[in-house]
Order: structure tokens, then C-alpha cells, then sequence
């Protein structure tokens, strides 16, 4: 930002009385500085949690070293509505896959890490697989065969109150062909009541069907105990997988391209693309290699506009998205070019901010731009976008795959500053440069004084400002400014909490 933008922001601040408590002198070094900074506080009441900031130097979080393990794998599959997911649910212990009483809810291939007595290995939720599917439920279909090719063991599921059909006899052709290990799971069996209906289930030529109950746990644990007996120690199937990979989750609305984007970057159909706004909504994992670089990508479900007004299926997979995020460190927000930034745009960024995650606006479709929607878009991006002007922008294009190598520097860009920390000397440097250039504006005849200040965490960088008074909003937001242009912080929202304390009174 020049000079001149500076003055123009801070012309509420350029008239203001008062100075900082000494003339900055630019032949104090930063320690001194710091030291004399320091020293004011002592006249000040401190509380307990004060001085803890003040004497530590941050909670930094470190990186986990990479590993190189790759767990065995069991895969869930089956017809649509037969209870996969809450078989999931059940193993797993806990509401991760989206489950909901109407078929087709699971529609791409999702991994999660289990645990069975002690022992790790990955559980893969599948959508239903249909004979002759078409359109997205074919391609529902195809993920659920892949599942299969890429696993060590198959948990064949099937409703034990409708019995065998004509579907699960083709599923048992397809499990034949691939020779791998098959558990035949009689799910919704819910009551001993019910235990004769499975014996009907020998006829599929799986061997014995595994009585079980997702919904209430009955008989869950002993299937796994048989799982585990057959599971091998080292996967087949399974490739090792880096832990190390930075964590990028896509957000956008339904139907912006995040799918599409997943899938380009993996070389591969890894989750289900399709026109229908709405098609991911369980968060997918996929390490992907761009530019020479590996990441690790969540496609997440598309935020709609309203989540209280959401019903079943929707409203988890908006819960999740939320909870992808949290797990990320960076968040790729895709625009669609060739709609108006909508309100929708703006609440999704908003959701990146308070999450405190590195930030990258990535505007798709830019293939189908034309001049004239070019001219608006620019307008719309100087009005609804001015709030993260910080956010490093790339131009893409999901479907082709065009400039996505850009994303690299960009991501790199944002994760850099969203684990920057600025030392407590050059910090305080810089505030008491600030203050004596523009101090506080006078509020009823007082001026906060700002004290001293300490970066007490970086993803995302949080200051702490000790001050004599409250500072107003715009103060607060002239500080983040101009703590912009003189480290960077591109692609990361700043945080700055002001304790406002006073002085002790004299004996």
C-alpha cells in the first residue's frame, strides 16, 4: 500500500494529541526498546494470566514428522439403503459418515482410520452399487468397484429383512471376480427374534452371513474379531501415504467445480463429478502431486445458503465441511466466474476467517469468461472482496486443469505467513514506531496508550496489545494494515486481542 493510501486511511488518527510514552529514536535498538516497553507494565495492575503471556515465548504448533505406513484395508459395500454407513458409523464409533433412511445418501468412496483391539487399519464407505446404473449412479456405481480393487478384505452387506435380490447376486459375481477375502453381513438384524431370517442368506455362496445389528451394535464385535483374524499385517493393496503433506481443504458453493478440481489434480475419478448441485457430502481425502509438490485435498460438501434450514442428508454434510475445515490448514475457496459473487461467496469466506485459516480465492471457469462478464467480475471483486484483498487470487480451471500448477505459490504464499512469528522486540519496534506516527485519537478527553505487545501464537498470527485504554475498531484495523505491509501476512487472517489495564494506584 503507498504513503499516500496510508494518510488517507488514517486521517482520523493524523490530528490526535498525545505521543507515545518516549520520542522514537531511531538509534534505540529493538532490545532497548523492548526492555523500556516492558518496564511500563510494572506500573499497571497485571493479572495471573498477564504475566503467563508475557513470560512465555508462544504456542507454536509443530508439524508431525511424515509417516510412512499404509494400514490394511477393509471396504464396505453393498446395494443402495442396506445400512453401509451406519455399519460405518458403528465400527468407528462415532457419527462420521453421513447416514440418512433414504437410498443414495453415500455417494463418493470415503476413508476413514479405524481401530480394532489395537490394531489400525483403514475402513472405506462406498454409495450403493447398482446393475446398469446410469448417469451419476453409474459413476456411484464405478467408485464402489474401485473400492473393491483397492482393498484387503470386503464386508459384503446385505438387509436381512428383504433377503436376497437379483442386485446382491450381481455384487456377488463382481466380489468373486476378485478374489478377495468377503464377510457376508446380514445388517438390521436388531433382534435374536430375527436370526432365522439369515439362514435364507447362505444361498449368495458366501459362506455364513454374519448376523449384525449397525443400528444397536449386536454381533459388530464379533465380526470385526473375525476381520481382524484375516486382515493381513501389511496391506497389498494399500500405498504408503506421507503424513507430512500440507492439509487443503476446497470450499465453495454446490456445483462450483470442487470435485472436479479434487479429481483433476489426482489424475484420477476420485469422487463423483455430476451437474446435480449437491453430489459430495462426506469431506474425501486425496494426496495429490502438483507442480512437483504433494498436498493433501479434502473435497468438501457445497455450503448452502441457509444451514438451519437444511434437513438430513444436507445438513450433516455442512456439519462435516465445517469440521474438514477445522482439521486444515489451508482453505481454497472456489468461485464460479461466470455467476454474480453472491452472498453465499461472501458467508463461505467468512467461515474461512473465523475458522483462522490461510486463505486461497480460487476463481474457476475462468475457460468460459467473457469480456463483457470480465468487466463485472472485476467490479464485483473491488466491492465484495475488499475485506481479503490480502488473499493471494488464481484463475483456473477445474475441467481442463489450465493454470492449476498456480495454485502452488499461492498456497505457499498463505501457509508462510499463517506460521510467521514476528519476534517480541520487532514487534514492540514496530508499535512504538506506530504510536509516535499516529497516535490514538483522543476519546473523551483521555488517549489509550498502547503499553506493550506480544505475538502469543502464529497459525494464524494472534497479538496481544496491553493498553491504558480501549482502542476503537478502526485503531485496531490500522494496526492490522499496517502490519501487512510491513511483514507480509499474504493469504492470512491477523488476529489482535487488546487487554485493556489499569494503573495501580499509588501508597
Amino acid at each position: 500500500m503507498s504513503g499516500e493510501g496510508v494518510a488517507e486511511e488514517t486521517a482520523d488518527f493524523d490530528g490526535a494529541q498525545g505521543a507515545a510514552d518516549a520520542d522514537f529514536d531511531g538509534e534505540v535498538t529493538d532490545e532497548e526498546r523492548l526492555r523500556s516497553m516492558r518496564s511500563t507494565l510494572d506500573a499497571f495492575e497485571l493479572e495471573d494470566d498477564d504475566r503467563d503471556i508475557l513470560t512465555a515465548d508462544g504456542e507454536f504448533i509443530g508439524f508431525a514428522e511424515p509417516s510412512l505406513e499404509a494400514f490394511p484395508v477393509v471396504a464396505i459395500v453393498g446395494r443402495p439403503n442396506v445400512g453401509k454407513s451406519a455399519l460405518v458409523n458403528r465400527i468407528l464409533g462415532r457419527r462420521e459418515a453421513v447416514v440418512e433412511d433414504i437410498p443414495g445418501v453415500t455417494r463418493d468412496r470415503v476413508t476413514y482410520p479405524a481401530l480394532w483391539n489395537d490394531r489400525r487399519f483403514s475402513l472405506v464407505d462406498t454409495g450403493g452399487w447398482e446393475p446398469d446404473a446410469r448417469g451419476i449412479d453409474a459413476s456411484v456405481a464405478l467408485q464402489a468397484e474401485v473400492a473393491i480393487e483397492l482393498c484387503d478384505v470386503v464386508l459384503f452387506v446385505v438387509d436381512s429383512r428383504v433377503g436376497a435380490t437379483a442386485t446382491d447376486e450381481r455384487v456377488v459375481q463382481m466380489l468373486r471376480r476378485s478374489n478377495k477375502p468377503v464377510f457376508l453381513v446380514a445388517n438390521k438384524v436388531d433382534d435374536s427374534v430375527l436370526d432365522p431370517e439369515v439362514a435364507a442368506l447362505w444361498s449368495l455362496g458366501l459362506g455364513e452371513p454374519r448376523a449384525v445389528s449397525a443400528l444397536h451394535g449386536r454381533g459388530v464385535a464379533d465380526l470385526l474379531d473375525d476381520v481382524m483374524k484375516t486382515l493381513p499385517e501389511v496391506s497389498a493393496v494399500a500405498q504408503p501415504k506421507l503424513a507430512g503433506p500440507r492439509r487443503v481443504a476446497l470450499l465453495g458453493r454446490p456445483n462450483v467445480g470442487k470435485s472436479s478440481l479434487l479429481n483433476k489434480a489426482a489424475g484420477e475419478e476420485r469422487v463423483v463429478v455430476n451437474e446435480i448441485a449437491g453430489t459430495t457430502r462426506d469431506p474425501v481425502d486425496e494426496q495429490v502431486e502438483i507442480a512437483g509438490r504433494v498436498w493433501t485435498f479434502v473435497d468438501t460438501a457445497g455450503i448452502r445458503r441457509r444451514v438451519h434450514l437444511q434437513k438430513g442428508a444436507d445438513f450433516y454434510a455442512t456439519l462435516r465441511t465445517s469440521a474438514a475445515l477445522e482439521k486444515a490448514e489451508v482453505a481454497v475457496v472456489l468461485i464460479d466466474v461466470t455467476q454474480e459473487i453472491s452472498d453465499q461467496d461472501l458467508r463461505i469466506i467468512d467461515l474461512v476467517l473465523e475458522s483462522g485459516r490461510a486463505l486461497v480465492l480460487a476463481f474457476n471457469k475462468w475457460d468460459m469468461l467473457d469480456d463483457e462478464r470480465r468487466r463485472y467480475l472485476e467490479r464485483e471483486i473491488e466491492q465484495d472482496l475488499a475485506h481479503v484483498d490480502w488473499a493471494p487470487r488464481v484463475n483456473i480451471s477445474a475441467r481442463t486443469g489450465r493454470h492449476l500448477e498456480k495454485l502452488v505459490p499461492a498456497l505457499d504464499a498463505a501457509l508462510e505467513s499463517w506460521d510467521t512469528r514476528v519476534p517480541t522486540a520487532k514487534f514492540n519496534a514496530f508499535l512504538a514506531e506506530l504510536v509516535q506516527e499516529h497516535p490514538h485519537p483522543l476519546r473523551g478527553g483521555k488517549q489509550p496508550r498502547v503499553l506493550f505487545g506480544t505475538q502469543v501464537q502464529n497459525r494464524p498470527p494472534t497479538f496481544v496489545l496491553f493498553t491504558s485504554g480501549f482502542l476503537d475498531p478502526g485503531y485496531r484495523r490500522f494496526i492490522q494494515r499496517r502490519l501487512r505491509e510491513t511483514y507480509g501476512f499474504e493469504g492470512t487472517p491477523i488476529q489482535i486481542n487488546v487487554r485493556v489495564r489499569e494503573k495501580r494506584e499509588r501508597r
